[in-house]
């Protein structure tokens, strides 16, 4: 929830949205309520992946399932309530967590990373349409660089979950073509998605400011070199799931700055 709580602080910063904290309770709501979700339909595989967090959900996922419901409807019910622009689409999240999980989107080889990343996309396009701009060039970049980072962090993230993959019968890069070969791969895809950027701002459709997204790519790269089956909870719900925190935290310092 945090995580995607920065991507609209970075939405915000970089395509010069005013401050208004209701997209980010939005966003926490929802992202709270579909990832709980989401740890119980995939409670088997974690239990092989990570015992811990299986552990965890067995113990108090119920108490976080109340609290992501209540600040869900919570969410739904503010936006409604404050005629919030868009909010039938609010639903979607929760079609996603179903297709995803339930009718086995992430059992279709590349799919489930492509799916990923197009959900996440949606918050930098949903911040755009809020504020009234969705096709604002700024915003359409950042909903496509983020389903692109987002695409190449879930296969990274597949890398964990190997074993637990395979006695499920889910196809992941991971398992088919091995650590190795993902890390290369994703490491490539980084590369050019970073090539991306100073491109489209030295064309001036976007401001220098958007150069900040390089030290993100270079968050990237240096995680994607360790990214292997024995990396622990902290490695990959920290490090690889904290890249947003740290694009937001950096943007907010670049804006702070340029103020």
């Amino acid at each position: 929830s945090i995580s995607a709580a920065s991507v609209v602080v970075t939405t915000i910063g970089l395509a010069d949205l005013p401050f208004d904290p209701r997209p980010f309770f939005i966003v926490v709501a929802v992202t709270m309520f579909v990832y709980t979700v989401n740890r119980f339909t995939d409670l088997e595989e974690d239990e092989a992946n990570v015992p811990q967090r299986a552990a965890f959900i067995k113990r108090y996922g119920r108490l976080w399932l109340a609290v992501g419901t209540v600040l869900y409807l919570a969410a739904i019910g503010f936006a409604i309530a404050l005629d919030v622009p868009g909010v039938g689409f609010m639903i979607v999240p929760l079609l996603a967590a179903i297709l995803y999980s339930t009718v086995g989107v992430k059992r279709l080889f590349l799919v489930k990373n492509l799916f990923v990343g197009a959900a996440w996309a949606l918050i930098p396009l949903g911040v755009g349409y809020y504020f009234g701009r969705p096709w604002q060039f700024e915003i359409l970049f950042l909903t496509a660089y983020v389903g692109a980072m987002i695409t190449i962090a879930a296969v990274i993230f597949d890398v964990k979950d190997i074993e637990g993959d395979r006695a499920e019968g889910i196809r992941t890069v991971p398992n088919t073509f091995g650590p190795g070969w993902t890390r290369i791969v994703s490491q490539v895809a980084n590369v050019l998605v970073a090539a991306l950027v100073p491109v489209v701002v030295a064309a001036g459709v976007l401001s220098p400011e958007f150069l900040v997204l390089l030290a993100f790519n270079g968050y990237v790269g240096a995680y994607i070199p360790f990214a292997t089956p024995d990396r622990g909870p902290l490695f990959y719900g920290f490090v690889v799931d904290g890249e947003h925190l740290f694009l937001a935290v950096l943007v907010v310092v670049l804006e702070w700055a340029v103020w």
